[in-house]
């Protein structure tokens, strides 16, 4: 996977809450041992499968989201040697994420794209859904439009979970706006309708959600190397059959089976809220097979068993 190091890192979709910004010292301008990355997290990650890699209401009422000063970030990401750093990296996946739905969602669904700002967040943040810290792990709130992510999470996936491809990190991201785009066209909506009508099937209804949005991860990553920033360069200027297949192996760290065995727990389909391994590994390569979005009705009859 190379970036194309003439591409412009477009930091206004990003709201950057951390308190030193983008600077400091760590990987990629960020501090190591900060938030994040801690035993508790670790307990919490392989404890409460559900919780990770999806979409989240979380609990105790809506705060008003927190505002970012990118002032150091977008210093960061104005330097020549910018896509070195892992936050202005992340921001230019962003940015391929988003200029990608903006070309696709209204080919495909007949609806317009309306960006949402990814929050760089350490330790903890408000959300329009609750507030949350790092242990939450990266989520869509769809009652503000905003991806949430401590990007020290990269860490723990890498070094915890096994999952150390660099490709894991673009892969999150459009796992998260594939949410965003369920929020646009209403799918969340109808989901959540579906699980008060009959919450016997909420589990399930959920793992069709998160099944879905790793498929349209899959989408997007066929169409990575299209996307462009505002000025035409391109933002991929290559992808490869290895890049995907760490897209293919993070979705298969992350099962809700594999990370209940990591718990040291059994295995309980009745608790799954994300779907196997096996099945988030199908759909993402569905989506990146198919190039579709279309491809990806996880909800159809016998498309999830």
């Amino acid at each position: 996977m190379e970036l194309n190091e003439n591409a412009r890192i477009d930091t206004s979709q990003i709201d950057d809450t951390r308190g030193s910004g983008g600077g400091g010292g760590g990987i990629g301008g960020l501090p190591i041992g900060g938030g994040g990355l801690t035993g508790i997290i670790v307990t919490v990650l392989l404890a409460l499968v559900g919780g990770y890699f999806g979409i989240n209401t979380l609990s105790g009422g809506g705060n008003e989201p927190q505002s970012g000063d990118n002032t150091t970030l977008q210093q960061e990401c104005s330097q020549s040697d910018a896509i070195k750093q892992l936050d202005c990296r992340n921001v230019l996946f962003v940015n391929s994420i988003q200029a990608f739905w903006t070309k696709e969602l209204p080919q495909s669904f007949g609806e317009t794209y309306k960006p949402a700002k990814t929050v760089f967040f350490s330790n903890q943040v408000n959300t329009g859904c609750g507030a949350a810290d790092s242990g939450t792990g990266p989520f869509y709130c769809p009652s503000d439009d905003r991806v949430y992510i401590d990007l020290t999470f990269y860490q723990l996936l890498a070094d915890q979970l096994g999952a150390p491809g660099e490709f894991a990190q673009p892969y999150v991201l459009a796992h998260e706006y594939g949410h965003h785009v369920q929020d646009l066209i209403g799918t969340e909506a109808q989901m959540r309708r579906e699980q008060q009508r009959d919450p016997s099937e909420a589990n399930k209804l959920s793992v069709k959600l998160e099944l879905q949005a790793d498929c349209y991860a899959g989408v997007w990553a066929k169409g990575a190397t299209g996307t462009s920033d505002a000025g035409g360069q391109k933002i991929f200027t290559s992808l490869t059959s290895e890049d995907i297949q760490q897209g293919i192996d993070t979705a298969g760290k992350i099962g809700d089976d594999t990370l209940q065995q990591r718990s040291g727990g059994t295995i309980n389909p009745a608790e799954f809220t994300h779907g196997t391994s096996a099945q988030r590994q199908q759909w993402f390569r569905t989506g990146y097979d198919k190039g579709d979005p279309k491809a990806c009705d996880t909800f159809a009859a016998g498309a999830v068993s």
